[in-house]
């Protein structure tokens, strides 16, 4: 009974291909969220997929019906070993992004597990099944090594998360009695580098929204009208600019957060932001003075997602009626999410742009959270995996996507320590996503370390 066995125990289970028949078993469920067709998959998930495995485990489970119409089911379990332990809260999501049928590399299918080389193919492979199914075989070594646990666990699995997660909040409210915990260890996101592990202790909040801009009924001819009508998209392309500047830097006040201190560069310091697949990154694009670190994990940053006036495919001599760009911030912990909006308003209209709409998408949308990287369950983790993987792992203060944490840390009020299995090149929210082997492997190996290590005693206090 040792830890080196339960990280022999998981990483057994990886080499005789279980991990990828379970896998592969996990991907088979269409459990798009963003189709409302493919509601029944969502409560499949969890009754056939995880329920029972979890009982198996000897967490006691209850599937609760998500408070928001529009949102799935959810899965709370605990499993308890007694008082005085330490409790630890994990968390995942089954519900999948569409499957974009059609659009993937020819030998391949969304719902159907396909290993070439060193990746595993399929939809939910990297976001979340493969990364909810490392953690919980690794929970399943260390029970089978060492008897039991060494803590109390448990677990919610929610279905609506690439919906928002609708419904999540209220839950945590009404059964905070039964989801509080010491900590949350879970795992969502990709790693900086796929061969070194990483940690992160929040994600950047966001908010989207459409600029609209409608100035008559109908187009009119560009050479009977060219001159003597505004053409609503230049108006807007101009409106847009006023936002940042020619190499994105943010011109809105309250858009610039205060949070970028010498402790947070400081842990930035050093970061990698290129490794694996993905584009070059345009070091002379973001905010001049910061690293490329800050840019995406220290500060805000601001995008056009999409731009449309007239018929783009099949355009005609004619100036629009009206021009659209749907837009997005994301935002760090130093910024205040109520006044988001209403200071682009502001902005907008001292530019002299008052006829220009904001439209607010109705999609919730996650809320900034940060830990202090110096806290004690950081150090904790990061002192685990160092001793599984032989090296210190990449710590970041925040993840620069978004994810519910603000639930965990906000509602339940508990740290939050999350630890990625996949990589930034994974095309997740794409055709093709996929999983690495060697990462997998490698993460089902940390993983059994840290909870055995959390079982053995010395963790913080609360």
């Amino acid at each position: 009974m040792s830890r080196e066995t339960a990280i022999d125990t998981v990483a057994a289970y990886f080499d005789n291909g279980t991990f990828q028949s379970e896998l592969a078993t996990l991907v088979s469920y269409p459990s798009e969220s963003q189709n409302p067709d493919a509601a029944p998959e969502l409560m499949r998930y969890l009754v056939e997929a995880m329920q029972p495995r979890l009982k198996k485990m000897g967490f006691e489970t209850e599937i609760i019906t998500n408070p928001d119409p529009s949102g799935g089911p959810l899965l709370i379990g605990e499993r308890r070993e007694g008082d005085g332990l330490p409790t630890i809260l994990t968390y995942g999501h089954g519900d999948v992004i569409r499957a974009q049928e059609g659009m993937w590399r020819e030998g391949l299918a969304p719902f159907e597990l396909i290993e070439e080389g060193d990746r595993l193919y399929g939809r939910g492979t990297a976001d979340n099944k493969g990364q909810h199914l490392i953690n919980i075989a690794a929970l399943e070594a260390v029970l089978a090594v060492r008897g039991n646990l060494g803590f109390n666990t448990r677990i919610v699995l929610e279905m609506s998360e690439e919906v928002g997660s609708g419904g999540l909040a209220d839950v945590f409210r009404s059964h905070k009695d039964r989801l509080t915990a010491d900590v949350l260890i879970a795992s969502d996101g990709p790693r900086l580098q796929p061969e070194v592990p990483t940690i992160f202790m929040g994600s950047r909040g966001g908010v989207t929204f459409d600029l609209e801009l409608n100035l008559r009924e109908g187009a009119h001819h560009s050479g009977n009208w060219g001159g003597l009508l505004a053409d609503p998209a230049i108006i807007l392309a101009h409106a847009l600019a006023t936002i940042t500047d020619r190499r994105g830097q943010i011109q809105i006040a309250e858009w610039r957060p205060d949070s970028l201190t010498d402790d947070v560069r400081a842990a930035l310091d050093g970061l990698p932001v290129t490794g694996g697949d993905g584009p070059e990154v345009d070091l002379d694009w973001g905010e001049e003075s910061q690293t490329p670190a800050e840019r995406v994990y220290g500060w805000n940053s601001f995008a056009v997602l999409a731009m449309t006036s007239g018929v783009p495919d099949a355009p005609v001599n004619a100036i629009s009626a009206s021009a659209r760009a749907t837009c997005q911030l994301r935002y760090v912990v130093g910024t205040d999410p109520e006044d988001i909006i209403p200071a682009l308003r502001r902005h907008l209209d001292a530019h002299g742009f008052d006829a220009v709409k904001i439209v607010a998408h109705d999609r919730g949308f996650f809320a900034a959270t940060r830990l202090d990287p110096k806290h004690p369950w950081v150090l904790f983790v990061t002192k685990s995996i160092e001793k599984s993987a032989g090296r210190a792992p990449h710590v970041l203060p925040n993840l620069a996507g978004s994810l519910p944490n603000d639930c965990f840390a906000d509602i339940l009020g508990m740290p939050t320590v999350w630890v990625p299995h996949s990589y930034r090149g994974c095309s997740q929210h794409a055709p093709n996503e996929h999983v690495l082997k060697s990462l997998s492997r490698d993460a089902l190996r940390v993983m059994a370390g840290l909870f055995w290590d959390v079982g053995a005693g010395g963790t913080p206090s609360a």
